[in-house]
């Protein structure tokens, strides 16, 4: 089964508009304001530069940092922004278009993903610690050397493979 290709640009119009919808009620603070639109900043990085890896590593850690924080923001936040009896319709379709953009999140972290594998990127991510391997494919056996000729005359200035004061 193919994965079908999406692309970046409808997955940063999408969760922009539904980031535009939720921040309308203005009840969520400024942290999910600022993370999110952050988030898209990067994303319309990794719009202009197709070929940066690093761009697309960025949106997707944004991406899956944004689900924690959009959790929290809405734990604490939401029993306060349902108390509001002027404003309730607007506040209920600001979390609801927020809630729906939390819940896409996940897909499109999938499908960033996927991108950043057809972009060159390797299957594990790396954060630059250093790691210890077992594979030794890259070393050469010092148990089966052969000696050339050629090399070993080389120390052989002598007749007769006899090593003597060299002439000049």
């Amino acid at each position: 089964m193919e994965i079908p290709a999406i692309n970046l640009k409808a997955i940063v119009l999408v969760h922009w508009l539904l980031t535009v919808w939720g921040c309308l009620a203005f009840q969520l603070n400024m942290t999910y304001m600022l993370s999110n639109f952050s988030v898209l900043a990067v994303g319309v990085w990794a719009i202009a530069q197709r070929d940066s890896i690093d761009a697309v590593l960025m949106f997707l850690m944004g991406m899956a940092l944004t689900v924690v924080t959009d959790i929290v923001d809405f734990a604490i936040l939401y029993p306060a922004a349902d108390n509001l009896s002027d404003r309730r319709d607007t506040v209920r379709f600001s979390m609801g278009m927020s809630i729906l953009s939390l819940l896409l999140k996940p897909l499109s972290c999938f499908f960033v993903y996927q991108m950043y594998r057809e972009r060159g990127g390797d299957y594990n991510v790396n954060f630059g610690f250093p790691t210890i391997t077992r594979n030794r494919d890259d070393y050469q056996s010092i148990d089966n050397q052969e000696q050339s000729s050629g090399s070993s005359s080389a120390f052989n200035q002598g007749n007769n493979g006899k090593s003597g004061p060299r002439s000049y």
